[in-house]
């Protein structure tokens, strides 16, 4: 059984314990609102572009791209998988990771070559510590802590590069899709080749549009336009889900830490009593001893 000391110590490393997971809950939620600000204020230029991208579409039902193209043959594929670079966020990072293993698997067994972009230090370290020999590539953990757009197009651009040149067949997207506060969904999208079915087509409005010079040179410009927008857009919705799952790992964190210290009073108060206890019988027995 520990002693009283023991105790008090348990006691005093849970209180310090608490205060910490308490404050990086405080963090979490600033970082939370400062986030879902940031995807609320990209949100209505995405859904304009794509609804006047689904305008466009539905006005030109012949087009074609070479970005939708479905190959018969899937060589190779690449993915691209987004995680945090730090813990302490409960299942946000393993999700991924698991995903990522599952998908990556499943192409290999289909004796697929793979090419890996891991954004997020746990990913990156967890691919490089476990999957030696892969062709991966790395050094976008800033995108992280800040997402910016300009980084995000270079990316989608060599992407786009390399479907088009045929050094790829399939993108995947391995994110944590923000539902709500405390729903963090794992998603797997494809990226490429995109899919013109469906694009704007709740909002649009099938406008006859006179364009010059013409509708196809348009769509050509906008829809690489669109997919930068979307991986920008993923960033955000992965850096807002992040914030979010660590908000609630620590409250719960912090709550456990309440019923923990409840807990080891009710053993101190216990213990404290026994030995209050033992000294008074001793002192009576000694009493009784001298008469």
């Amino acid at each position: 059984m520990a002693s009283l000391k023991e105790i008090k110590g348990r006691i005093k490393s849970v209180k310090s314990t608490q205060k910490i997971t308490s404050a990086m809950k405080m963090i979490s939620s600033a970082k939370l609102h400062k986030a879902q600000n940031m995807v609320e204020n990209f949100l209505p230029y995405e859904r304009q572009l794509t609804r006047i991208l689904g305008n466009y579409l539905a006005a030109e039902e012949t087009y074609t791209t070479p970005l939708a193209e479905r190959r018969e043959e899937i060589r190779r594929v690449t993915l691209v998988a987004v995680t945090s670079n730090s813990s302490l966020c409960g299942a946000f990072n393993s999700n991924i990771i698991g995903m990522f293993a599952k998908t990556y698997k499943e192409y290999l067994s289909q004796n697929v070559e793979v090419e890996i972009y891991a954004i997020g230090k746990k990913i990156d370290d967890n691919i490089r510590k476990n999957y030696q020999g892969v062709e991966l590539r790395n050094g976008f953990n800033a995108l992280i802590e800040k997402p910016e757009f300009s980084a995000a197009k270079a990316i989608v651009d060599t992407i786009i590069s390399d479907f088009l040149a045929k050094r790829t067949d399939k993108v995947h997207f391995l994110y944590n899709h923000f539902k709500t506060t405390s729903v963090q969904v794992p998603t797997d999208e494809t990226f490429l080749p995109v899919s013109l079915d469906g694009i704007g087509t709740e909002n649009s409005l099938n406008a006859d549009y006179i364009v010059e010079p013409s509708r196809n040179e348009l769509l050509d410009v906008l829809l690489p336009k669109s997919l930068r927008t979307k991986f920008y857009s993923i960033l955000l919705d992965s850096a807002a889900a992040e914030q979010a799952a660590r908000m609630v790992a620590m409250q719960i964190a912090t709550d456990n830490a309440e019923d923990l210290l409840k807990e080891l009073s009710i053993q101190f108060n216990k213990q404290r009593q026994q030995a209050i206890t033992s000294e008074l019988l001793d002192i009576v027995g000694g009493s009784e001893a001298l008469k």
